[in-house]
């Protein structure tokens, strides 16, 4: 048995039953680390800790990924992110052993990526390039980690490398509220209404005739999101039988910490959602795209064009449900009935909206104190 360096990294290689092995040592820098590594895979081979030694790293990529699509298929509602991820790392690796995808290749990986753009946007009047943002490579960068646990799990490798990648750091977005005159404007735009825009009526018209009530599906949407505080997917892959009329009540199955959640319905909701249940029963999903006859599958594009022609700026919408909680906490909602609504796992969590209440509070008091220090400054 005997260490070795080749290419800028260190290996161990000799016989085991007869049988060659060679594998690398990723954490391994000097000799010093390649040899200290050795005498420790030589005492746990002497104790009967390493079984098929050989085998250990061997398995490719592309075996793993396999069972990371059955893990997908198994416990994920939403899979398109998880899919297409594995299908990149699947032409990036696929054909690469485990022991040869290191922590080093894995942040070269993470570099490209950050420096890749994905498509340009007009900035005042100026062509400018969009990079893919950090939080999107810190969701592939989790996928391929999901991917490596996989393979510990099953004895393919014996460590997870992406645990030795610092993510990326992601600059908070502002949390950002939807106003009532927003509010109103996109509603509008959804039923195909553009009297609000300050252009002619030949304009206004040739928007109705393009738009054509094309978004009208997603006023019902945004609707169940303001009054519920539910998330963009929970609401897309809400089905028939977890809307209770008898009860009043929507059950949350696919949830982001796992927790089913049981929210009540208000009786603009239920009989938003009566209505609706009349003529598309039959259907599986309660948003279910007419095209497809099954639930939409993303809803970004359209949800993007309304704002943009309801002139509403920098609107996500994850917002709707930060609009909720603060519009209920604003109405005197107790913390605790706000954390189960939203299904949060710490209180903690929702402590945020009872402190941007208190800012907007604030803010509202100096405000009427400016005013009248103005106001005796006229007097």
């Amino acid at each position: 048995m005997r260490t070795y360096h080749k290419n800028g990294r260190w290996y161990l290689e000799g016989m085991i039953r007869k049988k060659r092995f060679h594998k690398a040592i990723p954490e391994a820098v000097t000799k010093k680390d390649a040899e200290n590594y050795m005498n420790i895979f030589k005492v746990d081979l002497l104790r009967g800790k390493l079984d098929l030694v050989e085998d250990i790293g061997c398995v490719q990529l592309k075996e793993v990924i396999d069972l990371y699509l059955k893990y997908v298929e198994t416990n994920l509602r939403s899979t398109d992110t998880a899919v297409r991820n594995a299908k990149r790392f699947l032409k990036l690796w696929g054909n690469k052993q485990l022991r040869d995808i290191t922590p080093k290749e894995i942040e070269e990986y993470k570099l490209t990526r950050s420096k890749t753009v994905w498509h340009t946007k007009i900035i005042n009047g100026e062509e400018k390039p969009q990079y893919i943002s950090a939080a999107t490579i810190n969701r592939e960068l989790g996928i391929l980690s999901k991917i490596f646990s996989i393979a510990v799990s099953n004895g393919y490798t014996r460590e997870n490398p992406v645990r030795h990648v610092n993510k990326l750091s992601v600059k908070n977005k502002i949390e950002r509220h939807l106003s009532p005159e927003e509010e109103l404007r996109m509603f509008k735009v959804c039923n195909n209404d553009f009297s609000f825009l300050n252009i002619n009526e030949e304009e206004k018209y040739k928007l109705r005739q393009k738009c054509s009530n094309k978004y009208a599906y997603l006023k019902s949407i945004l609707l169940v999101a303001l009054n519920t505080g539910m998330r963009k997917s929970e609401i897309l892959n809400l089905t028939w039988d977890c809307v209770d009329f008898d009860t009043n009540e929507i059950t949350v199955l696919d949830t982001k910490n796992g927790k089913k959640n049981i929210i009540p319905m208000s009786c603009k909701i239920k009989t938003l959602l009566s209505e609706k249940y009349k003529t598309e029963s039959q259907n599986k999903y309660v948003f279910t795209n007419p095209i497809t006859n099954d639930r939409y599958v993303d809803i970004k594009k359209a949800f993007k064009t309304v704002c943009e022609l309801a002139n509403v700026e920098k609107l996500r919408f994850h917002d709707l449900r930060h609009t909720a909680a603060t519009r209920m906490v604003a109405c005197g909602v107790p913390l605790p009935a706000v954390k189960e609504i939203l299904n949060h796992a710490s209180i903690n969590t929702t402590m945020r909206y009872a402190h941007t209440m208190r800012a907007q509070k604030e803010s509202a008091v100096e405000a009427l104190s400016n005013y009248a220090d103005r106001e005796h400054v006229l007097g």
